[in-house]
């Protein structure tokens, strides 16, 4: 079977689980104002095969007030919940969601930071899997049998507050922020104590990856809105960060299908940083 690594439209992955190598799906639908409406989701209608991965419990560490909202569990921890689920070495992953990809790409980026390749995103998620008229299952699946995958070498690179921080001065790299306009401008905060953004960040709202049906865009139309806003700087000098680390990934998704690989995330993003005594803030569109 092909190798996907970016997207896998809903009539590629209904083909690829008649193969004779299915992948491993993995649904990640979710609400960040509701953090059981995932699951329930999930159980009312799901792709067949598919099993559930909780963004709090699977995909984040526990919280100690200053390392953000979703921290990143350790590699180690992260890899073995993947074995769990039946994940073999080199085996296709497919993640999907029912939000367009917001929160599958974040196991997306995590897979690939686990060092597996091998995992992409349904694209426009469940909503272009029934569309496509394809059927979904109730109820959990059978039980996983643990699969083969141990901890590889990491594919993606990150940042931590401390670099974020001297960047503000050297100014080496860019920092994208992926949250809404008002977040950014430090209007309507209501998922953090303090609003704003990074001083010298650039705003890349996740949701304009993705064209009217939920899908996203052209890899030819990402390249050029991306260019537009970092003005062509290689990815190699670009930063990722959003609310917590959840949908600047999306962001690193669409730079990797516009062929625009190496940029980093900051994986506490503003939740982390808005939580460190002294961070620098910025208001305002710039």
């Amino acid at each position: 079977m092909i190798t996907f690594d970016t997207l896998i439209s809903a009539d590629e992955l209904a083909a690829a689980q008649k193969s004779g190598t299915p992948p491993l799906v993995l649904d990640c639908s979710f609400e960040l104002t509701d953090p059981q409406a995932g699951q329930r989701a999930y159980e009312a209608g799901h792709i067949p095969g598919a099993r559930y991965v909780h963004l709090d419990q699977v995909l984040s560490a526990a919280k100690t007030g200053r390392n953000g909202r979703h921290p990143l569990p350790s590699r180690e921890t992260f890899a073995t919940a993947m074995a769990a689920m039946g994940l073999d070495a080199g085996m296709q992953v497919v993640a999907c969601d029912n939000a367009s990809g917001m929160f599958a790409a974040r196991l997306w980026w995590m897979l690939r930071w686990a060092g597996h390749r091998a995992v992409a995103v349904l694209d426009g998620g469940i909503a272009a899997w029934t569309a496509a008229g394809h059927p979904l299952s109730q109820g959990a699946p059978m039980a996983a049998t643990p699969g083969s995958f141990r901890l590889q070498p990491s594919l993606v690179a990150t940042v931590t507050y401390d670099e974020v921080k001297a960047n503000i001065d050297s100014a080496g790299r860019l920092v994208l922020d992926a949250r809404a306009p008002d977040r950014f401008r430090g209007e309507n905060e209501t998922l953090d104590p303090i609003g704003g953004h990074i001083p010298g960040a650039r705003n890349r709202l996740f949701k304009d990856n993705l064209a009217a049906d939920g899908r996203f865009k052209p890899p030819a139309q990402l390249r050029q809105e991306f260019d537009a806003i970092t003005q062509g700087r290689p990815a190699t000098q670009l930063i990722n960060q959003c609310g917590s680390g959840v949908t600047a990934c999306h962001n690193l998704l669409a730079m990797e299908v516009a062929g625009l690989r190496g940029a980093a995330l900051y994986p506490g993003s503003w939740s982390e940083w808005s939580a460190q005594p002294g961070a620098p803030v910025a208001t305002g569109a710039a």
